[in-house]
């Protein structure tokens, strides 16, 4: 039976070695989790590719179309970098069972249109990348469903619109960058783009379009400038537009104002948004309060708190009775727990101004101190303990010492004679003898055996 064995575990462990092989597509590097089929030649997307891949790159290869489910085998995928192929159409269903996408880059390819249901399911991802494309068209829900947008890049492509209405507080609460700049954008809505979340505008990059000049333009940019956002202050020189739409007639103007002195900025388009960042640590069964303190001062407010473990909480949503909200916005959980970490993000809007307004807080729920130190001090005391264990085995080991306390040695029998009688030895008696009787610390066995002959001889 022995020998039967032998051929079976060679042919387990041959399937094994050959299932190994197809996990990796000979024209990829796999390490770990991550498979690179970067400038491979690819016309296509491998099939073989294993399930537990959380990056995945196809960048700098010739992949000119994605079909549906191409990714459906890989459920852990959060990485996927597609720049540099010849992609001009993404198909539907393509994102198929790869939710947990985060970072998806589609850069340097062909695309001419964004539709609305290219990216359909990826309520995770949080960077999208869609630069150097030929994008002249953006679908109006296109963005709709990216609750987890940060980053969106469309820079480099020939955008004449954008559907900037499609981006709101609660639909996009943690979008803060999006790249609209080298594209061929002329006339924008400004009343749109004026509504846009204090975080969308303050990282809304526009240089390097083709905007005319007029005085709608101008007064959103002043005001931006005002309040020093980056995307002006660090391109100042490429913020240019177009005198009467004459492209050689293009100023840069932030630099050179004076032909926008006829035009009214004193009243502010929308008022300063305070964006207040906060960090809060708390041990876990602790009640904490999270203020919506913003630069709005109305009576006359509405409070949204969004977080990715809870979603979005209001006072008419709320059905939890360990959270409550008060009516100045600020959210209270009665007993934290671990998972109750996170972002919370508050928008205060005022209806009447339309005017809004973010309070961003990060919450961290920490295990009881307690614990931890219980743990140290478990610890602490288990090696003290030791410690005096082992000393008492070496310095309290009994002894023979000048301060011990000595049981009675055993007294070998002395036999005496009385000299006046010298008749026979066997006259002498033994001393001591009832001590060596009532002794019964140590036994002697010699001694004994000797008193028992000297008895016996005598009665003899």
């Amino acid at each position: 039976m022995t020998c039967g064995l032998y051929p079976g575990v060679f042919l387990l462990l041959l399937c094994l070695l050959h299932g190994s092989e197809e996990t990796c597509p000979s024209v990829c590097l796999c390490i770990s989790d991550t498979a690179s089929c970067s400038s491979g030649g690819l016309s296509r997307v491998p099939l073989s590719l294993p399930s537990f891949f959380v990056t995945l790159d196809l960048s700098h290869n010739h992949l000119s179309w994605l079909g549906p489910g191409s990714f459906q085998s890989m459920p852990r995928l959060e990485n996927l970098r597609l720049a540099h192929n010849q992609i001009s159409t993404v198909s539907h269903g393509m994102f198929r069972n790869a939710s947990g996408l985060r970072h998806l880059d589609l850069s340097s390819n062909k695309l001419r249109m964004i539709e609305q249901h290219y990216f359909q399911g990826l309520w995770r991802l949080e960077e999208l990348l869609l630069f150097n494309n030929k994008i002249a068209q953006v679908e109006a829900g296109t963005l709709n469903g990216l609750s987890s947008l940060k980053k969106a890049y469309f820079s480099f492509n020939q955008i004449t619109h954008f559907p900037f209405f499609s981006i709101q507080d609660h639909s996009h609460p943690f979008l803060t960058m999006l790249d609209l700049s080298s594209n061929r954008m002329s006339h924008l809505p400004w009343q749109d783009v004026k509504t846009l979340p204090g975080l969308v505008q303050r990282g809304l990059y526009l240089h390097n379009n083709s905007l005319i000049c007029d005085c709608s333009m101008y007064s959103v940019f002043w005001h931006w400038n005002l309040r020093g956002y980056d995307s002006l202050r660090d391109f100042t020189d490429e913020l240019t537009c177009f005198i009467y739409g004459k492209p050689r007639a293009a100023i840069r103007f932030l630099r050179h104002n004076r032909f926008f002195n006829n035009c009214t900025v004193e009243k502010a388009v929308l008022q300063p948004v305070t964006v207040l960042l906060s960090s809060v640590l708390v041990s876990e069964g602790e009640r904490v309060r999270l203020d919506c303190q913003t630069s709005l001062s109305g009576t006359d407010l509405s409070f949204t708190w969004f977080s990715s473990s809870k979603g979005y909480i209001t006072q008419a949503s709320i059905n939890d009775t360990l959270i409550s909200m008060f009516p100045n916005g600020t959210l209270e959980i009665e007993e934290t727990k671990v998972n109750d970490s996170g972002l919370y993000v508050c928008t205060a809007v005022d209806i009447k101004q339309a005017l809004n307004a973010t309070r961003e807080v990060n919450v961290t729920v920490l295990l009881p101190a307690a614990e931890s130190f219980n743990t140290g001090y478990t610890t602490l005391l288990g090696c003290v303990v030791t410690l005096v264990l082992i000393s008492m085995y070496v310095f309290l080991t009994p002894c023979r010492c000048n301060g011990c306390k000595q049981s009675n040695p055993a007294v070998i029998p002395i036999a005496t004679c009385d000299p006046s009688t010298r008749s026979s030895v066997f006259s002498c008696t033994t001393r001591d003898q009832s001590k060596i009787h009532t002794n019964k610390h140590v036994a002697f066995t010699e001694p004994m055996m000797m008193q028992e002959g000297t008895e016996w001889t005598s009665e003899s």
